[in-house]
């Protein structure tokens, strides 16, 4: 009896491996003739262009030193290092010889032009939704870019994972396929929004916890994830930020890079806000239309929750009328006056009334990186400081990383937070400090 059970049992075993096998194999696609940039519509290449500004393409396709499009960006994972793919239209090392079939089978179901499965590092879980007239175009798009001689090295992923297969594995668990479909009860605009920040704006990667194999957790939708090292907070009711998003607040953080409920982008947010002005104003319009409405609170009431929270952050402003700028509970774990050291290395630009050159930062207290349950993001900005884009104009704030000691950054962060945003004081930011200098982006 037990041998018939364990025949049964291998036969099972077989016949499954079998069929995942058969289900993860595909053909590789024909190479595609090399065409002229001059092909390709024009208007279909602009629209291709603002679809990849707001999917921030260049991001993780493109490395220190390399061209654009050209590869090499190091996406760190918990289960080891993927590089971002050379996407021009070079024949040897890039997608020069793929068919608009072949882009398309990438991006819904993440298997490359010679049917190599890809890495979920790639967000096609996102991609998979887009239409194919709008993969088309970002076909046609990156098609008409230079093309780059770019070799990117292979993935250095722990065993089992550096083996495609695993890929597949994971799409049997955590892929589902099929276009996008917004709520139609909706406006046109949220539709469009909605559309556009779950399938190339891919938000939620971002902005949303992953269980042990790294896939998003779909019933924890924009709670609050981790990228590079940074929290990606919450966009939905969980949301730390004091003011409630509003369409316009919203807008103007993704476009602008700042909004005076809500401050200054900063870390990879930097990166997505440079792309998105790049990209079609509207668009950026109904993201942000639809990325105000996850937290669930009605546009009225969102705008006038949001004045109240500039003027209880204002009313916040350091210093406040009698106390004095030492001495006075600012001291953390550390043992050193917080309050001193915010007095001198901060007091300057961020108190209220400040008269420099240059536009005043907004009340600390709106602060989500001051306000959320972690303190890696505000020990990020005083460790890194906040630097726009070469050529461009921003917020610029020096980096500390080099001026204050370790136990000062911590006494300084333990004292913004505990001022500022009126909330208990953190417990654990010495230990953040510490796997922020390791490199621990998780």
């Amino acid at each position: 009896m037990l041998r018939r059970i364990l025949i049964v049992v291998l036969a099972i075993v077989v016949l499954a491996g079998g069929g995942f096998l058969a289900w993860a194999w595909h053909d590789e696609l024909p190479a595609e003739p090399r065409r002229d940039a001059s092909a390709y519509d024009p208007a279909v290449v602009a629209k291709g262009a603002s679809l990849a500004a707001i999917g921030s393409c260049a991001v993780c396709h493109l490395a220190k030193n390399s061209p654009s499009f050209a590869g090499g960006y190091p996406v760190e994972t918990p289960f080891g290092v993927i590089y971002g793919s050379n996407i021009t239209p070079d024949r040897d090392t890039g997608i020069g010889t793929w068919s608009p079939a072949a882009f398309r089978r990438a991006m819904h179901d993440g298997v490359d032009r010679e049917g190599h499965h890809l890495y979920p590092a790639f967000p096609y879980d996102h991609f998979t939704g887009a239409t194919d007239t709008d993969l088309d175009a970002v076909y046609a798009y990156l098609m008409t870019r230079e093309p780059v001689r770019h070799d990117v090295p292979a993935p250095q992923l722990t065993f089992p994972l550096n083996i495609r297969l695993a890929a597949a594995a994971w799409k049997l668990l955590f892929l589902r396929h099929g276009e996008f479909v917004p709520d139609k009860s909706q406006s046109p605009e949220w539709q469009r929004g909605a559309y556009l920040a779950e399938t190339f704006g891919h938000c939620s990667a971002c902005h949303s916890p992953r269980n042990a194999l790294g896939a998003e957790k779909r019933d924890e939708k924009y709670a609050g994830g981790i990228a590079e090292g940074w929290i990606g907070p919450a966009l939905n009711a969980a949301s730390p930020a004091p003011a409630p998003w509003t369409a316009e607040s919203a807008f103007n953080y993704l476009r602008r890079g700042f909004d005076r409920a809500h401050g200054h982008v900063a870390g990879p947010m930097q990166e997505v806000v440079e792309h998105l002005r790049q990209a079609n104003e509207g668009d950026v319009r109904a993201m942000a239309t639809y990325i105000a409405s996850l937290n669930g609170v009605a546009a009225p009431d969102a705008a006038a929750k949001a004045e109240q929270a500039v003027k209880n952050a204002t009313s916040r402003q350091w210093p406040i009328p009698g106390r004095e700028t030492t001495g006075s509970g600012g001291s953390s774990t550390t043992g050193l006056d917080g309050a001193a050291i915010f007095a001198g290395a901060c007091a300057t630009c961020h108190h209220d009334g400040g008269r420099l050159p240059i536009s005043r930062p907004v009340a600390l207290g709106l602060s989500s990186a001051v306000n959320g349950a972690d303190p890696r993001n505000l020990l990020q900005i005083v460790l890194g400081g906040i630097h726009p884009a070469p050529n461009e104009r921003g917020a610029i704030m020096p980096a500390f990383s080099g001026t204050l000691t370790d136990p000062q950054i911590v006494a300084l962060a333990d004292y913004v937070r505990e001022h500022f945003s009126g909330k208990p004081k953190w417990n654990d930011t010495g230990t953040a400090l510490e796997a922020i200098r390791r490199g621990k982006n998780s």
